[in-house]
């Protein structure tokens, strides 16, 4: 039986979920010559490179398990971390996107009313699906959370609402066994190495978009860290 993840989740989401601008990009195009060197096209500018910079790629070697109860376990895992992850993406790009919107904001009421516009925004399209999470998934998207902003889930509430209903927000979130004070820490704790181990192998087969995260990770230090230790939470 499923239990409904409380509403405060998804004004964490909400809040951060939406814009109504767009932020320009340079448009970016690549293409080959008969010589097989790279160019890149940057606003009409032709550059040639001889050398393409590639992204760091870890060779991960096959998990192992000490019983088929702890395989289990990280499956399950598995599932709830790459069906949350995406959310916790989204709260870091749209938190960059609104600070830096806010910034050309200067009165107070035209920021609140902005902030506001964005949550009813956002609403119609995300509430139904963050309502529908888990107690485990709603603690592993908080998590993720601070792992893809930096701060803690409770740390955003209090600061796109009041610090009086971050503190309600948390009291409620202990009733489901969800701390929005949670902090994600993979060299501490194991399941949240085990995220980590997740998150990597997801991004590896692309089943997950990487996002950095908000603080440095060094996976092979991390897994050198667990590296003698079991596979078990």
């Amino acid at each position: 039986m499923k239990i409904k993840v409380p509403t405060y989740i998804c004004i964490i989401i909400f809040s951060l979920s939406a814009t109504y601008g767009q932020t320009d990009t340079e448009s970016l195009e690549k293409q080959k010559d008969s010589t097989e060197i790279m160019y890149y096209i940057i606003k009409g500018d032709t550059v040639a490179r001889e050398i393409i910079n590639l992204d760091e790629v870890y060779l991960l070697k096959k998990v192992k398990f000490m019983s088929e109860k702890d395989r289990r376990r990280y499956l399950i895992l598995r599932r709830k971390t790459r069906k949350v992850y995406p959310y916790a993406k989204l709260a870091a790009e749209r938190l960059t996107t609104m600070t830096e919107r806010l910034k050309t904001i200067e009165k107070k009421g035209d920021r609140r009313r902005y902030t506001k516009r964005i949550q009813n925004y956002i609403e119609g399209e995300f509430s139904e699906k963050l309502k529908k999470l888990t107690h485990t998934e709603g603690q592993i998207l908080v998590k993720l959370i601070h792992r893809q902003t930096g701060r803690t889930a409770f740390d955003l509430v209090k600061e796109l609402r009041t610090g009086w209903r971050a503190f309600w927000y948390n009291t409620t979130a202990s009733l489901f066994e969800i701390s929005l004070k949670e902090e994600y820490k993979p060299f501490e704790v194991k399941e949240d190495y085990l995220i980590e181990d997740i998150l990597e192998r997801s991004f590896r087969d692309n089943i997950l978009e990487r996002q950095a995260p908000a603080f440095p990770i060094n996976y092979l230090d991390l897994t050198s860290h667990w590296k003698r230790k079991p596979v078990d939470n």
